[in-house]
């Protein structure tokens, strides 16, 4: 960078660039709402929002990197919206479910893409999965939101319970988000009514994994999580069909 360029200058580009790649995104979405994922090509992305081939991959390399954008936008906007509460309540069944409660006003105005996006997203291959290497970063920031869910309440689990409880958290969450997408009900009341039914049943869960009768038993199953989720990676790589798919169409 050319330190004799002016800070005005810098800023306007910046400022550019990033309504630039907002509107890539933006062309994405609609296009992904409109035809599907597997349909939608990076130039028709790059038409819809009126820029070049080679400037919609130079904010996005992929098509699936469109979508892990778009699912750090749709964190971000959840932590945005929980601050407030987590800033303040100390009670971990109200933090709990003010967190759940947000995730679906926040994602509310998603709700019809999800659903398209759940066809691809739900092949276990697919970099679109929640658990797949690609959405690594989202899902690492997505269960530190539990994290602090839980280290800012009155909740004192025992340390290995602890240490995994917000990947279970997480885990509780995906749960819900599945029985979102799939729920034709008047804003969502059937999932609302889900979190307000099981957030204080989770709670006394955790509560119960304290008792010192329980120990053999939640040992036995924090060791049977990490050994489910510890898996090895080669068999988390992606198969040749999905790695080609990251590759620059011949459009």
């Amino acid at each position: 960078m050319n330190g004799d360029t002016p800070r005005t200058e810098l800023t306007t580009k910046t400022a550019k660039g990033s309504r630039t790649r907002s509107r890539i995104l933006e062309a994405a979405l609609t296009l992904f709402f409109e035809r599907g994922f597997e349909a939608t090509t990076m130039r028709a992305v790059a038409d819809a929002a009126d820029v070049s081939l080679g400037n919609a991959y130079y904010y996005f390399e992929s098509k699936e990197q469109l979508v892990q954008a778009f699912y750090e936008r749709s964190h971000r906007e959840h932590v945005e919206s929980c601050e407030p509460l987590l800033a303040h309540e100390r009670d971990f069944r109200r933090r709990l479910h003010a967190t759940l409660t947000a995730k679906i006003d926040t994602s509310e105005p998603y709700h019809r893409f999800s659903g398209v996006l759940f066809r691809s997203a739900a092949d276990p291959l697919s970099p679109l999965n929640p658990f797949s290497g690609a959405s690594t970063p989202v899902r690492d920031e997505a269960i530190t939101l539990m994290a602090e869910v839980v280290d800012g309440s009155n909740l004192s689990p025992p340390p290995d319970l602890r240490a995994e409880l917000p990947y279970l958290l997480w885990l509780y969450e995906m749960g819900i988000i599945l029985f979102w997408i799939f729920d034709t009900s008047h804003d969502r009341r059937r999932t609302r009514t889900m979190v307000d039914r099981t957030v204080p049943i989770v709670t006394r869960l955790i509560a119960l994994g304290g008792n010192p009768l329980l120990k053999p038993l939640r040992r036995s199953v924090l060791a049977l999580l990490r050994e489910l989720r510890d898996e090895p990676a080669a068999a988390r790589r992606p198969t040749a069909r999905h790695a080609a798919a990251d590759a620059p169409p011949g459009d």
